[in-house]
């Protein structure tokens, strides 16, 4: 059943009092994208947290993908000991979890016990791009397609096995494949229901062409909601496979087949949603000059900026020629060999990047987006041709192919700090390299079959 989306704080008090709910969790995003926070009671929630909030250890935003404490962070060490900062509900973000009996979630921003903003915090860092869009005149629509890999085991077999050896879904590609679809559609159903009634619009599902990979689609909605509900539904869509004997990975690239995207579209609208990005006069794209100028900045920053829509080690093997993933930074209109495709038409019309994967953190991502496009705008940036043919036989600049050149981009950009500010690009400058020293010291299975008896 859809519940209403966002759930009043009324119906939530009389749900409580009925005994319909008894959990609240209260969640923030990490800067890998996950959901951290606490399951609180019900009735302490409504008496103690909803006003002020909860508190939770600072390295939260601080830690590696092992929940590992990492050097590096100004923000938070054991210098400083380590000290809470505060998860403060967001109403907004409010809903009931209909996979998970008697719960309800919303989302919490992250500020320090003065109440000013953790700035590392990804939902902080998209607001803040937000806000200087609607600075001037505009907001930012977001949809994002999630594509992931399903495993005829559990979580638990998958760990023992080494995560190798998996059977999945489906044995051979099932790209628009109906009959595909039908092997999983209990799952695929599950997930879908669940989403609907935690207040997502969902529009389809579609099998992919990896072996056993699926793709569900939702409704666009604004820049915050769109970036909440994509981490809600990861969160969410592993709950359901774990509870059906199912797993499944949002990981780019899983194995040598092809690797889980997470394209993004977003188009920017004026804020009473006056047409912006559309001219009908321009008989060619029906761009208008804002139009062209936001896809000149995604051009001229996108280099600077892949390591918020490449965030892994992993992330970085999903570029290659011919594979659907982009390898060049062009542009053109319905061209999936560019790293931005531009589809639609009239109000409908929008940039698709498709360089993020499965793994990227949806706020950081869609935040770079906005920032550049705002850039490209401000600076009346011109638009090079659309590229027409394909694009990985082309000499464009690339993609960065290892997370080593994505994360000194970053580190180096002055228009990164600029925009972001020193403590968020030193920030996430960090985090990428807390991966790669722990890369650096790992010994691989490849490692291992090249090495071991030949040398």
């Amino acid at each position: 059943m859809r519940e209403k989306f966002p759930l009043p704080k009324a119906e939530l008090e009389a749900k409580i009092a009925k005994g319909e709910i008894d959990t609240v969790v209260v969640a923030m995003t990490d800067m890998q994208g996950r959901l951290v926070g606490k399951r609180l009671d019900a009735n302490y929630f409504l008496s103690d947290v909803l006003k002020h909030g909860t508190e939770g250890c600072n390295y939260l935003l601080a830690v590696d993908v092992d929940m590992n404490t990492v050097p590096g962070y100004e923000m938070s060490s054991w210098e400083k000991g380590y000290s809470d900062f505060a998860m403060v509900p967001d109403l907004t973000t409010l809903r009931v979890i209909p996979w998970q009996d008697g719960a309800a979630l919303l989302l919490a921003d992250v500020a320090w016990l003065d109440h000013s903003d953790v700035v590392a915090s990804p939902r902080q860092i998209l607001k803040k791009q937000i806000k200087a869009l609607a600075d001037a005149g505009m907001k930012a629509m977001v949809g994002t397609e999630l594509e992931f890999v399903v495993y005829n085991n559990t979580y638990e077999q998958a760990f023992n096995k080494g995560y190798k050896d998996l059977t999945p879904a489906n044995q051979y590609n099932v790209d628009y494949s109906i009959l595909g679809g039908s092997r999983i559609e209990p799952l695929l159903r599950a997930i879908r229901l669940g989403m609907s009634g935690a207040g997502m619009n969902v529009e389809s599902v579609k099998g992919e062409c990896n072996f056993g990979q699926h793709e569900i689609a939702f409704k666009y909605s604004d820049a915050l909601t769109s970036c909440d509900n994509h981490v809600i539904y990861k969160n969410g869509a592993k709950e359901i496979a774990a509870a059906t004997g199912y797993a499944l990975t949002f990981m780019a690239k899983p194995n040598q087949k092809e690797g889980n995207s997470s394209h993004i579209h977003l188009s920017f609208r004026g804020l009473k949603d006056e047409l912006v990005m559309a001219d009908d006069k321009d008989k060619e794209h029906g761009l208008s000059e804002v139009g062209k100028s936001f896809i000149a900045g995604q051009l001229k920053h996108l280099q600077e900026l892949s390591l918020l829509f490449a965030p892994n080690i992993n992330s970085y093997k999903r570029y290659i020629p011919g594979s659907f993933a982009p390898t060049a930074i062009r542009w053109g209109r319905d061209n999936r060999t560019c790293a931005l495709r531009l589809v639609g038409h009239g109000q409908s019309l929008r940039l698709e990047n498709r360089v993020p994967g499965g793994d990227v953190n949806p706020y950081l991502a869609v935040a770079g987006i906005i920032a550049a496009g705002l850039d490209g705008i401000k600076n009346n940036l011109k638009l090079e041709p659309a590229y027409t043919t394909n694009a990985y036989d082309s000499d464009s600049p690339r993609v960065p192919s290892t997370m080593a050149q994505a994360q000194s981009l970053w580190a180096n950009s002055a228009w990164v700090k600029e925009v972001f500010g020193d403590q968020v690009q030193s920030h996430y400058a960090n985090m990428a390299q807390v991966e790669l020293d722990a890369y650096g010291k790992a010994v691989t299975d490849w490692e291992l079959f090249r090495n071991f008896e030949r040398f």
